[in-house]
């Protein structure tokens, strides 16, 4: 069974840094990509990051460039993701899983996903 559990959120305020995380079992996990949804209020759950395995690869939405950076470490089958800068739009609950790339889009893996992590950016 997958098993994806996320942690590290928290409420911070705009310009500050949290660093999430998200261990993952009953797959191999160092022959998938992983990536980092999110769902803020309302709307829809979007892709934010994906990492190829052996972490040499790297993908972000235009909106986190140059703020979020994912790191994978495989022999802890554990995926990061470091937020700086952070801004109230930023705010959503944030999943992981793992990804597959059919005609150059990121999708998530698995059909279940964890409970999230809720990271909310407000002064």
């Amino acid at each position: 069974e997958v098993q994806l559990v996320e942690s590290g959120g928290g409420l911070v305020q705009p310009g500050g840094s949290l660093r999430l995380s998200c261990a993952a079992s009953g797959f191999t996990f160092s022959s998938y990509y992983m990536g980092w949804f999110r769902q803020a209020p309302g709307k829809e759950r979007e892709f934010v990051a994906a990492i190829r395995w052996g972490g040499d690869t790297t993908y972000y939405v235009d909106s986190v460039k140059g703020r979020f950076t994912i790191s994978r470490d495989d022999a802890k089958n554990t995926v990061y993701l470091q937020m700086n800068s952070l801004k109230p739009e930023d705010t959503a609950v944030y999943y992981c899983n793992a990804v597959n790339y059919y005609y150059r889009t990121p999708s998530p893996a698995f059909g279940s996903w964890g409970q999230g992590t809720q990271v909310t950016v407000s002064s």
